[in-house]
């Protein structure tokens, strides 16, 4: 069938940045639809997010559920086989983002976040696939699994799926940084457990031969526990090998009930055509670094706030075709994510987590100016860490 009804906006992607971007247009009175290709509730990696991006959350009226979300008080980073380690208390970053964060449980976090849009007025459809997408001066067009939408703009919400980036043939990989990860969840943690996590439930970064591992404590008594390799051809056996050989995570797994380990590779890339004429793309359909520092769904909500605050007053006064319309605000989030790159690109090709992290003053400036980067404050200039950053050399 072909649509006659003229949207507002069509987001493509029911996620975490498509959701926030049809709730707060929906809320401010838009004629919003959401197409998604997978019924919810749904597991997606991700499962951490960064104070920066909790304003937005906020700005939805997210209340944090206990069944949802699992308190985060900061970073730890560990090299068992030298017995150094690190910790990184968002308390104790330069002023700005709030002072922890949250690990969440994605399917129910997702689900939370369709819901919120749903509620403001946007329509979400679920089992859509977009394939096509055409714009000319008056509309634009998406082709549906089920038939053909028009809208007066486009957002490009789909994730790793990259739905224009492909169109367009716009993706551009990140060559040096983690090539493949494998992870499992673990239930029923042991009180023991639970003592060795301890009240702030910080993400764990586990540096080991090869690669590291994320340690994530989640609702419900629930760990998730991910290996990322430097090199192509990981298997699920290499996360057990790497768990049985950690006192740490012996620890923390034991007795506990594991899902079957999943693998997902080529996660790291960029969009070279993340806007146009009545189309702008955010979240994992602009850019997706690296599982590590966990960026992924908090630039994902500021670039969807971000968006909506150029796009509303374009809607309201008839300028949403003009090609220039997310220019400045994504060079914005370009400088955010070209910051997390160059640490990313550091932290996998040089001894910065064993020069920097492992070895930082307990306090003072620099890990003040560390702690405010993890916690996703990548914005900020006068931070003397991330100005080095920066000016290096080594360059994205």
């Amino acid at each position: 069938m072909t649509a006659s009804r003229l949207w507002d906006v069509i987001v493509v992607g029911a996620g975490p940045a498509g959701s926030t971007a049809a709730a707060l247009l929906a809320g401010r009175g838009f004629d919003v639809l959401v197409l998604e290709k997978d019924e919810f509730p749904r597991f997606h990696i991700g499962e951490s997010l960064l104070p920066a991006g909790l304003t937005v959350l906020d700005d939805l009226s997210i209340e944090p559920d206990d069944d949802v979300f699992m308190f985060k008080r900061g970073a730890q980073f560990l090299r068992e086989s030298t017995g150094l380690s690190s910790s990184f208390d968002f308390a104790d970053a330069l002023g700005g983002p709030p002072r922890h964060a949250w690990h969440v449980d994605r399917a129910s976090f997702d689900t939370m976040l369709r819901d919120k849009a749903s509620a403001r007025g946007a329509l979400v459809r679920h089992g859509v696939t977009v394939a096509d997408m055409q714009v000319d001066a008056e509309f634009a067009a998406v082709e549906t699994s089920y038939g053909t939408e028009r809208a007066r703009f486009i957002v490009d919400a789909s994730g790793q799926d990259r739905f224009v980036a492909k169109l367009r043939q716009a993706t551009v990989p990140y060559a040096h940084f983690g090539r493949a990860a494998a992870f499992a969840h673990f239930s029923g943690l042991s009180d023991e457990a639970l003592e060795v996590i301890g009240p702030g439930s910080d993400i764990r970064i586990m540096m080991v031969e090869g690669g590291w591992l994320w340690v994530i404590h989640l609702p419900g008594r629930r760990l998730s526990v991910g290996l990322v390799s430097k090199k192509p051809g990981l298997t699920g056996r290499a996360l057990h090998r790497e768990i049985a050989a950690s006192p740490l995570l012996r620890c923390l797994t034991h007795g506990t009930e594991a899902t079957p380990s999943e693998l997902v590779s080529g996660f790291s890339y960029r969009n070279d055509a993340k806007s146009g004429p009545r189309y702008a793309c955010i979240g994992d359909a602009a850019c997706f670094l690296d599982p590590v520092f966990s960026s992924g769904v908090s630039l994902a909500l500021l670039g969807a706030e971000g968006l909506v605050q150029r796009l509303a007053p374009a809607l309201q006064d008839g300028s949403e075709a003009n090609a220039n319309l997310y220019l400045e605000e994504s060079a914005k989030m370009d400088e955010g994510y070209r910051a997390f790159a160059l640490l990313i690109h550091r932290f996998y090709n040089t001894r910065l987590v064993d020069n920097v992290v492992l070895n930082s003053p307990a306090d003072g400036e620099l890990r003040s100016c560390i702690t405010s980067m993890l916690a996703g404050d990548v914005w900020r200039e006068g931070n003397l860490f991330r100005d080095m950053l920066f000016r290096s050399r080594i360059q994205i």
